[in-house]
């Protein structure tokens, strides 16, 4: 990976390159892999290589992903590793003109989506994950009385939280300890709402 942090998102032009359903289950599953090939992928999409492999240099044309050296003696196949440690698409960003704040919204929603069926899966396989898992996942719901200001700080802090722990997960895995490790998507929603 050659940048440190989140690459942020400020042209429809790479926003609708991610904002494709495929591309975004590659980007997202090239983040939890950090390196890995088009057959691979196409393995855990259920999508010929020959397709996965296109989409894989759509991202890289827009520098979300990038090539990186061989991980095995077969020099045929091509490594990919994401670019960044993820990128940021913010709403302040393409609320300039209708066309680009279209695109954001649309963007948007299909992240949610995907995001909400990641969750659906966990919970249609709940009963694969043992009680240990099922303990620690978190589900809940808080409803508050804050400002615009406030929300912005609440966003910051449990940004700084989830950074902590994803360094800490990674330093132990660099070192060695993998027993009982697994990928977990933590989602986070803070929205203004009226009844």
């Amino acid at each position: 990976m050659t940048a440190k942090g989140s690459r942020p998102i400020t042209d429809v032009g790479t926003l609708k390159a991610l904002a494709h359903p495929l591309r975004m289950r590659l980007y997202r599953g090239l983040c939890v892999a950090e390196k890995a090939t088009a057959s691979q992928l196409a393995e855990q999409v259920d999508e010929a290589v020959s397709l996965v492999s296109y989409h894989l240099r759509k991202l890289a044309e827009h520098g979300l992903i990038e090539e990186t050296e061989a991980q095995s003696a077969d020099g045929r196949e091509r490594w990919w590793q994401p670019s960044s440690e993820g990128v940021t698409v913010r709403d302040r960003d393409f609320r300039d003109e209708p066309d680009r704040a279209a695109a954001h919204l649309a963007a948007t929603r299909l992240f949610h989506d995907q995001r909400a069926e990641m969750y659906r899966r966990y919970l249609d396989e709940r009963a694969t994950w043992g009680p240990e898992w099922n303990a620690a996942a978190p589900d809940s719901e808080s409803l508050f009385r804050l400002t615009a200001a406030e929300l912005d700080g609440l966003r910051e802090e449990l940004l700084a939280l989830v950074r902590k722990y994803d360094e800490k997960g990674r330093a132990a895995e660099a070192a060695g300890d993998t027993e009982g490790r697994e990928s977990v998507a933590v989602h986070v929603y803070g929205f203004p709402f009226r009844l």
